[in-house]
Formats: C-alpha cells, sequence, structure tokens
C-alpha cells in the first residue's frame, strides 16, 4: 500500500517501543485524500492487531494519536509610508486563503507491530 500524505518519522525508545509521527497540511481539495489515507492505515491496524489497541503497559501492542487542526491564512499587504521618517508600515488584509486542515498521527507499538507498519506501507 502507497502513501501520498502520510511520512512518518521514526524513533524507538530504550525499551524497544517504536513510534511512526507523520504530520500532513491539505486544502479542502485534498482533504478527502488524506483522510482516507488515515483511515487505511489505521483499518489495517485494527484488522491485523485486533484487540490489540491500546498501552503497552495495559497489555497494548499498538495506540495511536490522532489531532487537527484548521486555519485560514490572511495574507497581509504592506506598505512602508515614505513620508515618515521612522519607517511606519501600514498593513491591509488581503484575500483570505482557503482553510488548510494540517492533521497529526502518532502510531506507536511493539517490535512485531512496527516491522509489521513498515511492511504493509513500504515505511523506511
Amino acid at each position: 500500500m502507497r502513501l501520498n500524505y502520510l511520512d512518518f518519522d521514526y524513533s524507538e525508545d530504550a525499551d524497544g517501543t517504536g513510534t511512526f509521527d507523520a504530520m500532513a497540511s491539505a486544502l479542502p481539495a485534498q482533504l478527502a485524500a488524506l483522510h482516507a489515507e488515515i483511515t487505511q492505515v489505521l483499518a489495517w491496524a485494527h484488522q491485523h492487531w485486533p484487540d490489540a489497541c491500546g498501552p503497552s503497559e495495559d497489555g497494548g501492542e499498538w495506540q495511536y494519536d490522532l489531532q487537527g487542526v484548521q486555519e485560514v491564512s490572511t495574507p497581509l499587504v504592506l506598505v512602508l509610508l515614505p513620508d515618515t521618517a521612522d519607517g511606519h508600515l501600514r498593513s491591509t488584509p488581503g484575500q483570505p486563503a482557503p482553510p488548510r486542515t494540517t492533521l497529526t498521527l502518532t502510531i506507536s507499538g511493539s517490535t512485531d507491530f512496527c516491522a509489521a507498519l513498515r511492511d504493509a506501507f513500504g515505511i523506511a
């Protein structure tokens, strides 16, 4: 399975628990594809490791954290006022850009889970 939006970074703690972190930012036109990709990864995990989602201290093999934020960026038109000796700027809000949604997905798990996730999605 190929991932187009999620680019995971991997780290491992002293106990051998691996963590994959990904952040993706999408405009409204790409948001459904980003949602589908996250759903694909989490559905794979639930399918291949059923009833194993939870903290390792509670016997879980894997767990995840999914968060998101939507932001609208409004550029400012900045003009240096030539008639001021101290260089004042005049700023006027420009046309707001479409909202961007940024989602972060963190998946952590046992050595076996991490190896299987890597194989399933071609994660280096």
